[in-house]
């Protein structure tokens, strides 16, 4: 009897070695038919209300109908971006956690910050959602109606004039900076904690120009309490279509801003980052949603998770060479 059962339990395990190796052996697309069969996790980096959170929260409701699946953002702030980040990288690589990301996390942090997480190797690329270019703003008693005046007014007294920032080794900053590299001028830089008070001083006049998102930018804008001179973007943006780009503007190599893109947790199979891929991709090409991030300041992009992994990858490398070519830390 002892010897039928232990035969009967070793056909048994054979049973379940060779269905696990035919599992395995499925094309990823076959394992991934069912994903996804529970909610989605959409890791916010970011307090609720912010840019980035209005981004994320249009994307998980079209994602949620185009999966049949319900996508639910979870919002955990802090740390520029990490606690999330971590959260993300240590999570199961399955497809139900996700990390809605913007570029500085992706681009600029690994070269200011200690990061548990390695952004090029921590995470699985699935695509792009939004670009989101700034706009050069200046107070409208500044005597510069368009970038080159403003930047003949820096040259003739250089180190004189001011840019605000929402703080050091942001985009906003990194902005400015890519300016002065672009333009030859010589600014100083005033870091503020958080980009509300670098507006109100900037409309007071305290400090003389601001690189900011569109949302931001634009009720002070059409109220006539900031002046655009342009956007940082290689298309004009769809909410200021009457403000030319930075190229427009006869500055070349300056073309900044923000993106953001979301990732999975290294090791997630390729069909499903597929699969989240392409439903991104569709949700971005939606005309609906297009209207609805434009009504945000921001554009509708998708991509394939190589083209992100390019765009990440080259963001990284300028931003690299921007900072230590202009020597930013932050204490």
């Amino acid at each position: 009897m002892e010897t039928k059962n232990i035969a009967r339990q070793r056909v048994r395990l054979i049973a379940a070695a060779l269905a696990l190796t035919a599992t395995a052996a499925l094309p990823w697309s076959a394992q991934a038919a069912g994903y996804p069969e529970r909610p989605i996790n959409l890791i916010v980096p970011f307090s609720p209300g912010g840019g980035t959170d209005i981004s994320a929260r249009l994307l998980a409701a079209a994602l949620g109908e185009k999966l049949a699946s319900s996508v639910v953002v979870d919002n955990r702030p802090g740390a520029g971006g990490q606690i999330a980040a971590d959260l993300v990288a240590r999570a199961p690589a399955d497809g139900y956690t996700l990390l809605f990301a913007n570029s500085g996390m992706l681009a600029i942090n690994p070269w200011i910050y200690k990061l548990h997480s390695d952004p090029a190797t921590a995470f699985a690329p699935v695509s792009l959602f939004s670009d989101l270019p700034f706009v050069l703003v200046v107070p409208t008693n500044l005597p510069a109606k368009n970038v080159a005046e403003l930047v003949k007014l820096a040259r003739a007294e250089p180190g004189k004039h001011t840019f605000a920032s929402s703080g050091t080794g942001g985009a906003p900053h990194l902005s400015a900076e890519i300016f002065q590299q672009a333009t030859g001028v010589d600014l100083m830089h005033v870091p503020y904690k958080g980009g509300g008070p670098a507006m109100t001083d900037l409309m007071a006049g305290r400090v003389d120009m601001l690189f900011a998102s569109v949302l931001e930018t634009m009720p002070y804008v059409n109220g006539g309490k900031l002046r655009a001179l342009a956007v940082t973007g290689a298309t004009r943006s769809p909410a200021m279509p009457e403000v030319p780009t930075i190229d427009e503007s006869g500055v070349t190599n300056a073309q900044s801003g923000s993106w953001t893109a979301v990732l999975a947790p290294a090791g997630t199979p390729p069909a499903v980052i597929d699969k989240l891929s392409q439903a991104i991709r569709e949700v971005a090409n939606d005309p609906a949603m297009k209207t609805k991030l434009e009504s945000q300041g921001a554009v509708a992009h998708g991509s394939t998770p190589q083209q992100l992994q390019e765009l990440a990858a080259s963001e990284r490398a300028r931003y690299g060479q921007i900072i230590k070519t202009r020597n930013i830390q932050t204490n």
